[in-house]
């Protein structure tokens, strides 16, 4: 099922020198291996960027944004988009780190409502 979460703190950076991201979107959660979502993010409300996954290194203890990239010939991943400079990547990562986290929380909270047997109208 994919969903929609756009954070309120998508609006707050309204400088003109940079990207406003507008919206966040959550669009899948994964319990299995390293990647733990998929994303999609909406620049100044009229580029969409896909595929930009949340990725959890255990042995590290730690998440990351890593933004959609293809594999080259020689087997080097290419970054396909990224943000240009730090201020904008820690922005984007921000964003995207607070819809996740947002995410799982509501969904641990849809699996303790099914398991106490109280079916929202949108499981039902």
């Amino acid at each position: 099922m994919i969903k929609t979460l756009t954070t309120s703190i998508c609006n707050e950076r309204k400088d003109n020198e940079g990207m406003n991201i507008t919206s966040v979107n959550v669009r899948r959660l994964y319990n299995e291996g390293n990647m733990r979502a998929l994303v999609s993010i909406t620049v100044d409300n009229d580029l969409a960027v896909h595929d930009i996954k949340v990725i959890e290194v255990v042995a590290e203890n730690r998440i990351f944004v890593a933004f959609p990239s293809r594999r080259e010939q020689n087997g080097i991943y290419r970054d396909v988009c990224h943000p240009i400079d730090k201020e904008a990547r820690q922005v984007a990562e921000e964003l995207i780190l607070d819809a996740y986290y947002a995410e799982v929380e509501a969904s641990k909270r849809q699996i303790e409502v099914v398991k106490g047997d109280i079916y929202p109208t949108s499981i039902a």
